[in-house]
């Protein structure tokens, strides 16, 4: 395993040769330490050596696409020093390197010098135009990879900046691209510059040229103050102050950042690099920012409508800008919509939003035994109020099999069990307490718009829901998972396998279902059986799936104890912070939140080298057995954050926000 940069900042005394950097890779020197500070918008690296400080900070202005890299230079001594500054990429246009190498086209552009590239073979970014740019400062670039690294030549030491001579200039097409630009320095004694190195993509070449004219000149200070105004703002919304600093830094801060930085805005992280839409996974994260920023919200309600197909099923994910996604048999997607339109009109009370008006999509559906399809679906002529679109995803989740259970479909939030009910008989217990809580609270707007017929619908059906999970949920001191197509149950004290899983026991109380005798007794197996509190752990079931003869699906591919597969996720940990706090135990709510809150994981030097990932996002995963226990994993990247966010304020601070009372 290594951790190789695709982009670097080179420094160099050029009367000694010697080469170093403002960040720990890929040249990292001993003695001198190296800090890595991350705000809400930017990044700073600090690294003083060879009598000389960097402070290298980064960042993206709100309203352009380009990187900002500026690398200020203090020379501590008392000598004048000559330097170069070289700022290197990797170009990838695609998405991998090796992949879309090949097709990528790169010249210096006469005018501003600056290094375009392109990559006219991707079908929806070719007519695009990425740039690199040093401000006009470059006195020599090459976009030859293999010129700047040396055949076989690596980072930590490029065969073009150990020969010092200037590069080449050499672009165009046939070649391994990159972009190394050059520029060279004189910092007198104790003096102070700075170089800017700026990255980013236009449209087209008119766009591009003027990008890099009006960075060239822009003030790059107010360019970072507008960014930190701008997260100052709507991180401040809501402020809380608390006995534990911990739970203040998370949810004053950097919960929310991530939900909007990264699960909405980017979709992208170091374990996923993806970029599409999950269908229940935005809708989820949106729901954290209601208070916030509710325009949001709104908007992804409506764009997440608008990928629903006529019968009511939708895309599991899909890829903007086109729209190419998959087509999937997943249960729970079509509820969630009509999940989160109703927490969004509570909080807001914007009514209005259920009637922008939405199209549906057309495409083929899926064969018999089919499981999933991608393609890119039309736009269909048929148009549907937002109101309908969260309607038609309930009626399509009407269906129960022989328990009276709702069917588990080749997903029901937990992908990795994609072949419970494969067969289309598996029932999942789950997603009845789901489906009964959204009906809860959808059914009140369909009465508003006397939508009578579908409403009694709905009650009828969740009432016998409710009967179900009690007759068949109930496995005697907690609530059964479900059953697999062949009428196993899943989840239950006689199975080898996952015998209690926690989302069954936290939405029990959720949904506000289930007998409250029941519930209780479910949240206490819960605690007896999941939570490992030595470990810091809340498990997601236990024991995981390894050797038995029942097939739930890819989650066994998982090696025990990893990410879903009996070890914590988080996501779904968070229901039982919830459920607790629902419960009236305050106590163990908090105990809960405390133990999942990445800070405690990494504020000792032992759980530092245990814990291994950021202290200041959520993660989804931490590992449960040796000798991994207490590692994370999939961090930023996560649906968790939104949840940490909602369960620390509304159900443990109990801050409710209805309308306009508070």
């Amino acid at each position: 395993m290594s951790d190789r940069p695709g982009e670097v900042l080179y420094v160099q005394d050029l009367d000694t040769g010697e080469l170093w950097g403002p960040s720990a890779l890929p040249i990292r020197e001993d003695g001198a330490p190296y800090v890595a500070r991350h705000g809400h918008g930017y990044s700073v690296f600090e690294h003083t050596s060879h009598e000389i400080s960097l402070e290298l900070t980064q960042f993206v202005p709100l309203h352009d696409a380009v990187k900002i890299s500026r690398l200020k230079i203090r020379n501590l001594s008392s000598r004048a020093r000559r330097l170069s500054v070289t700022a290197y990429v990797e170009w990838v246009l695609g998405t991998s390197r090796g992949a879309s190498a090949p097709y990528i086209v790169t010249e210096i552009e006469p005018e501003t010098r600056a290094m375009f590239a392109r990559n006219s073979f991707s079908s929806e970014y070719g007519n695009r135009i990425a740039f690199a740019d040093l401000l006009g400062r470059q006195s020599s670039s090459t976009a030859d990879r293999t010129e700047f690294l040396g055949r076989n030549g690596t980072l930590d030491n490029p065969a073009a900046l150990a020969a010092g001579q200037p590069l080449s200039a050499k672009s165009g097409a046939a070649i391994d691209p990159c972009a190394a630009l050059r520029t060279v320095l004189s910092l007198r004694p104790y003096a102070e510059t700075e170089v800017t190195f700026v990255l980013g993509e236009e449209a087209s070449r008119a766009d591009t040229i003027a990008a890099i004219k009006r960075y060239r000149t822009a003030d790059l200070d107010s360019a970072l103050t507008e960014v930190t105004r701008y997260w100052d703002d709507l991180l401040g919304t809501v402020q809380i102050k608390t006995p534990d600093r911990s739970i203040d830094i998370m949810l004053n801060g950097w919960l929310l950042y991530q939900t909007l930085a990264c699960r909405v805005w980017a979709r992208s992280a170091f374990y996923q690099a993806g970029g599409a839409y999950g269908f229940r996974d935005q809708l989820q994260d949106v729901m954290a920012l209601t208070v916030a920023q509710p325009a949001t919200t709104r908007e992804h309600l409506i764009r997440a409508a608008a990928r629903q197909f006529v019968a009511g099923d939708v895309q599991h994910w899909w890829l903007p800008p086109a729209g190419q996604g998959v087509r999937t048999r997943i249960a729970d997607d079509r509820v969630w919509l009509a999940y989160a339109v109703a927490h969004y009109v509570e909080v807001t009370g914007d009514v209005g939003i259920l009637d922008e008006t939405v199209p549906f999509l057309d495409g083929a559906e899926l064969h018999a035994g089919e499981a999933e399809s991608f393609f890119q679906p039309a736009v269909s002529e048929q148009r549907g109020t937002v109101f309908e679109h969260c309607a038609r995803g309930i009626d399509q989740s009407l269906a129960v099999g022989i328990h009276g259970l709702p069917l588990f479909g080749s997903g029901d939030w937990n992908d990795g069990m994609n072949r419970v009910g494969e067969g289309g008989k598996g029932e999942s217990v789950w997603l009845g307490w789901f489906l009964y809580a959204t009906i809860q609270s959808f059914a009140p707007l369909a009465d508003s718009r006397r939508e009578n017929a579908r409403a009694s619908a709905w009650r009828t059906h969740a009432t016998a829901l409710a009967a179900s999970l009690e007759r068949d949920g109930w496995d005697g001191n907690w609530y059964r998972r479900g059953y697999f197509d062949d009428g196993t149950p899943l989840g239950s004290a006689g199975s080898i396998e996952c015998r209690i899983d926690s989302i069954a026991q936290s939405w029990s109380v959720i949904s506000g279902a289930a007998n409250p005798v029941h519930a209780a007794a479910a949240m206490a197996a819960f605690d007896e059986y999941l939570v490992r509190r030595e470990d810091r752990l809340a498990l997601l079931f236990t024991p995981p799936f390894d050797r038995a003869a029942l097939d739930p699906g890819y989650i066994k591919g998982y090696p025990p104890g990893i990410r879903e597969n009996g070890g914590q996720y988080t996501h779904g940990a968070l229901w039982s912070v919830i459920a607790f706090a629902m419960l009236g135990d305050g106590d163990k709510a908090g105990e809960l939140f405390s133990l999942l809150n990445p800070i405690n994981h990494a504020n000792t030097r032992a759980g530092i080298q245990r814990y291994k990932v950021e202290p200041y996002v959520a993660c989804a995963d931490v590992y449960s057995v040796p000798p991994h226990v207490g590692r994370g994993g999939w961090t930023w990247y996560t649906g968790s954050a939104g949840w940490m966010y909602r369960a620390g304020l509304e159900w443990i601070l109990g801050f409710r926000l209805r309308g306009k009372t508070l």
